[in-house]
């Protein structure tokens, strides 16, 4: 993936309520145990994401990416115009946004219920699916096989699994910190999404 900063894509993946699971899930009573479970679920999540989406790119011819004019380039266009709106949005709403209400209900999740969340925010998240419809397309002009998108996902799960890698390094730090992180991205959820919108627009157009 040359033509793409892998870390930053790897951020965008995480930022919003997927990267607050990971630190709810440390929170919780069995926090090793949930969180592995949680990044099972990332990991599966991105590989099947990923690869889907490069399969439909290689379903169409996407052009030179040097070609301004080629039909990959105009399907990130489209994909900035949507970012763009979204973070328009949150912008409108911040007084009145809230997290998920689901979030709340993580505290009492098993191992289970932590994989499936691990699935779902990566597999229904709007923000997700752009960055790997962005992934594939990318893969697809330069007619790189799958393995080139590895590094992305290998990335993706070790953004997911910082809360985690915290809690065993600074054990005592980390169970004190990470309630008053939590709390402070519920209170700037809409902050955290125009961020997110913003480094991807900048990636897609770099």
């Amino acid at each position: 993936m040359d033509g793409l900063n892998v870390l930053p894509l790897a951020v965008t993946m995480m930022v919003g309520p997927q990267i607050m699971s990971a630190i709810i899930f440390v929170t919780t009573p069995r926090p090793v145990r949930v969180s592995l479970g949680f990044l099972a679920g990332v990991a599966a999540a991105a590989t099947v994401g990923t690869a889907i989406a490069l399969g439909l790119a290689s379903l169409f011819d996407l052009g030179d990416p040097g070609d301004s004019g080629s039909s990959g380039k105009i399907i990130q266009y489209v994909l900035v115009g949507l970012l763009a709106a979204a973070a328009l949005k949150n912008w409108v709403r911040r007084e009145t946004i809230q997290p998920p209400k689901w979030l709340g209900t993580l505290m009492s999740a098993d191992t289970k219920r932590a994989l499936k969340v691990g699935l779902l925010v990566i597999l229904l998240m709007p923000s997700d699916i752009v960055v790997m419809l962005t992934v594939g397309t990318h893969l697809g002009q330069t007619d790189a096989n799958f393995a080139e998108a590895l590094p992305f996902i290998a990335a993706t799960v070790l953004i997911a699994a910082l809360p985690l890698l915290f809690l065993l390094v600074f054990h005592h730090r980390a169970t004190a910190a990470m309630p008053h992180v939590r709390e402070w991205m519920n209170t700037h959820s809409w902050l955290i999404n125009i961020l997110a919108c913003v480094i991807f627009i900048v990636l897609i157009l770099a």
